[in-house]
């Protein structure tokens, strides 16, 4: 017996199924109750038996209504699925991704890299990129604003991102040109324990510890001689003398406008520059963006 059954037909008969009301279901379903009827009889005819027991009192399941049940669940299911993942995979290929930074990855030209990859695999896609101060180190991922992010690690809650670095670069310490360290070639961080440090926002969280370094003061405190939100900032307290302040090589140029020198701190690990996402983002969209730059960096995932 070959079976060409509809969707909707199956459809039909579960909503009948859990009611055992023509009426409800017919309700449940906006139909008439006379059209509910005629489609399930039609269902009948295609199976070759009743699926329902009718009688003026009540509808009740047929061996066979109660064999097909189960299948017709799971075939519903399973339709409503594929449906959803289609309509997901319409919309992903004409979205936009939205690309949180804090800083510029420019970074040897690695943007464009990425862009022109990204492009050739999903030319129906736009990259939309906004800037986020250093106040949210996730660079919008955490609530929402941003589906993948350049960002510096580490993050909060790191579980709950995951991360491909672009670059690894040295950590360096900027300082107005006329302070007595700047003479040096170099500054071990020994130096520097004394020094009020320009400090990121109190909500970067463990990013204002790691441009701290906290790790490397043996448990002695920080003095804060300011806190900056942005490089502009930065720069204008570096000016003032209200402190000295770590940053990564590639951001030496953001600073250095003049009156502001850097030198190298050779006992700190490199900083680490990463794209972020959130972990439970598995859109084809944002794995498609990773691959790029993945491909565009030499660090394919």
């Amino acid at each position: 017996m070959v079976m060409d059954v509809h969707g909707r037909d199956l459809r039909y008969f579960v909503a009948v199924a859990e009611e055992l009301h023509f009426t409800r279901a017919a309700e449940r379903l906006y139909v008439s109750q006379p059209a509910l009827s005629k489609q399930i009889r039609m269902l009948e005819k295609q199976v070759g038996a009743a699926l329902f027991e009718r009688d003026r009192r009540e509808v009740r399941l047929s061996e066979v209504g109660a064999a097909l049940l189960p299948y017709a669940r799971r075939m519903l299911a399973e339709w409503d699925g594929a449906r959803d993942a289609v309509a997901r995979a319409v919309a992903d290929r004409a979205a936009v991704l939205v690309l949180g930074m804090s800083t510029s990855p420019g970074r040897g030209g690695v943007l464009p890299a990425i862009r022109s990859r990204f492009t050739a695999a999903r030319p129906d896609a736009r990259v939309s990129l906004r800037q986020v101060t250093w106040q949210d180190p996730t660079a919008g991922l955490a609530d929402g604003s941003s589906d993948a992010a350049f960002v510096w690690l580490p993050l909060p809650d790191p579980e709950r991102y995951r991360w491909l670095v672009v670059a690894e670069e040295p950590r360096l310490v900027a300082l107005p040109e006329g302070h007595p360290l700047a003479a040096r070639p170099e500054v071990p961080f020994a130096d520097l324990l004394d020094e009020p440090f320009l400090a990121l926002p109190a909500s970067a969280g463990p990013l204002r510890d790691y441009w701290l370094a906290l790790d490397a003061r043996a448990g002695r405190p920080p003095r804060i001689g300011a806190e900056v939100a942005s490089a502009e900032e930065t720069y204008e307290a570096l000016v003032a003398g209200l402190g000295v302040v770590l940053l990564a090589a590639g951001n030496a140029p953001l600073i250095t406008l003049g009156q502001v020198t850097t030198r190298p701190v050779p006992d700190l690990a490199p900083s680490r520059f990463a794209l972020a996402w959130r972990a439970d983002d598995r859109r084809e969209l944002v794995q498609d963006y990773v691959r790029a730059c993945g491909r565009a960096t030499g660090r394919p995932r």
